[in-house]
């Protein structure tokens, strides 16, 4: 999918302010992210060592990486999920401001899921059973 924001120019001129190309997906696929510490779902997103990204099709991972996070900055995850594509986060707690900016993405986020292996926190999730709690994030 490519965005584009396209601002009008006093001669009627148009010009491309910004634009973001996103992985290509067909039908049934998703990519679901994971924030990462020590192995375990990370309770806070924005400090998160790694991100698992597993590639989902007809409900089941078909493909994972790890990825570096870039620094911890305002909106700089929030951006980068954006470009990898990804449609789902599951987090054991995000920041009020986090949240606010996957829901300008249109990122689903899910959090207060336990401290657990992240490929089984995925596979609870496309089958409905992932318990979560509490937003574990204050900020």
């Amino acid at each position: 999918m490519i965005e584009r924001r396209i601002s009008q120019l006093e001669r009627g001129r148009t010009s491309v302010s910004s634009v973001s190309v996103q992985p290509q997906k067909r039908p049934g696929q998703l990519r679901i992210a994971v924030p990462v510490d020590g192995g375990l779902i990370s309770q806070h997103f924005g400090h998160a060592e790694l991100f698992l990204i597993a590639e989902v099709e007809d409900g089941e991972i078909k493909r994972t990486e790890t990825k570096t996070p870039p620094p911890h900055e305002p909106g700089a995850i929030p951006r980068w999920m954006n470009e990898l594509g990804v449609d789902v986060i599951i987090t054991g707690g995000m920041g009020r401001r986090a949240l606010a900016l996957f829901d300008e993405y249109g990122i689903k986020v899910v959090v207060g899921a336990p401290q657990i292996d992240p490929i089984e926190a995925i596979k609870e999730y496309l089958k409905g059973t992932l318990i979560t709690g509490e937003n574990v994030c204050s900020h």
